[in-house]
C-alpha cells in the first residue's frame, strides 16, 4: 500500500530498486530514523513481491505497540493513508494532531559505530557494509554525512538526504559540491523546501553537475550580481552561461 510519503530514501523502495537483504532489514523496522519513514517502509514492504519480506513486514506491523501507534497517528506528519491503514487494524489516532515525538516505533537492535578517526577517514566509511553506511547516513554525524553523500551507492546518498539530522547549511554545502552525482543534485534541486533558500539555488546554478534544465529554471531567481558572475563562468554548461548573459543584457528587473 502506498503510504503517501515521499523522500529520496522511500522512493527507492517504492520503485523496487532495493536489494532483498536491505528490504528484509527494513521489514524488520531496523532502518528508518523516524516513525514516519519506518511506518511508510513497512506499509510498502507488506506488499513486497518476496513473500518472506512481505510476511516479515506484516509481522513487524502486527507487533507494533498499539498505544505508540495511536500516538504516532496523531502527529501532523502522519498521512491519511497511514491512518486508514491502521484504522483497518482497529487503531485510531490518540487525540488531535500534534507536533514532534516521532521516534521510531521499533528501536534498532544495534547501531553502527565509528570513532573520531573513522569520521575523518572516508576510506574506513567506504569499507563498511552498505547497510551500516545507510544507518550512519541517517543517524550519524555531520562529518559522516558529508562523506556518505558522495557514496557510490545511490541508496546511501538517498539515506543522507532523508536524515532527520540534516540541516539547511548542509544542503547548501551539498549544492556546491561538483563531485556529487547528478542524481543527488537533481533530488536537491527538485525539493521545494530546500530551494526556498536563495543560497541553495545560487549554488545549484553554479554547479556544473546540476542538470542543465533545472539550473536554467533557477536563473530568473538570481540577483544581478550572481547573473553577471554566471554569464562569464566557464565551469557551467554553455546553455546556462548564455541564458545568464541574456538576463544580464535585459538589465535590472
Amino acid at each position: 500500500m502506498d503510504p503517501g510519503v515521499r523522500s529520496p530514501f522511500i522512493d527507492f523502495f517504492r520503485r523496487g530498486e532495493v536489494a532483498s537483504d536491505v528490504r528484509l532489514l527494513a521489514a524488520q523496522g531496523a532502518l528508518a530514523p523516524r516513525a514516519l519513514e519506518q511506518v511508510a517502509l513497512l506499509m510498502i514492504l507488506a506488499d513486497d513481491a518476496d513473500p518472506t519480506i512481505a510476511k516479515t513486514a506484516t509481522l513487524t506491523i502486527d507487533a507494533l505497540p498499539g498505544p505508540s501507534v495511536a500516538r504516532f497517528l496523531a502527529l501532523r506528519d502522519a498521512t491519511p493513508q497511514m491512518r486508514d491503514f491502521f484504522a483497518a487494524r482497529g487503531i485510531e489516532p490518540d487525540g488531535g494532531p500534534v507536533d514532534g515525538g516521532d521516534d521510531p516505533l521499533v528501536q534498532p537492535a544495534d547501531e553502527p559505530t565509528a570513532d573520531a578517526g573513522e569520521e575523518a577517514n572516508p576510506r574506513v566509511l567506504s569499507m563498511l557494509p552498505v547497510i551500516d553506511r545507510m544507518k550512519l547516513a541517517m543517524r550519524g554525524s555531520r562529518e559522516q554525512r558529508s562523506q556518505l553523500i558522495r557514496d557510490s551507492n545511490r541508496l546511501v546518498a538517498a539515506a543522507v538526504l532523508s536524515s532527520p539530522k540534516l540541516n539547511e547549511s548542509e544542503i547548501e554545502s551539498f549544492a556546491r559540491m561538483a563531485n556529487l552525482s547528478e542524481d543527488v543534485l537533481r533530488v536537491v534541486a527538485t525539493n521545494r523546501a530546500w530551494t526556498k533558500n536563495y543560497n541553495v539555488v545560487a549554488a545549484l546554478t553554479r554547479n556544473p553537475k546540476t542538470p542543465t534544465a533545472l539550473a536554467m529554471g533557477f536563473l530568473q531567481r538570481l540577483n544581478e550580481r550572481d547573473l553577471k558572475t554566471l554569464s562569464t563562468d566557464r565551469n557551467v554548461s554553455e546553455p546556462v552561461r548564455l541564458a545568464a548573459r541574456k538576463y544580464v543584457a535585459k538589465g535590472p528587473r
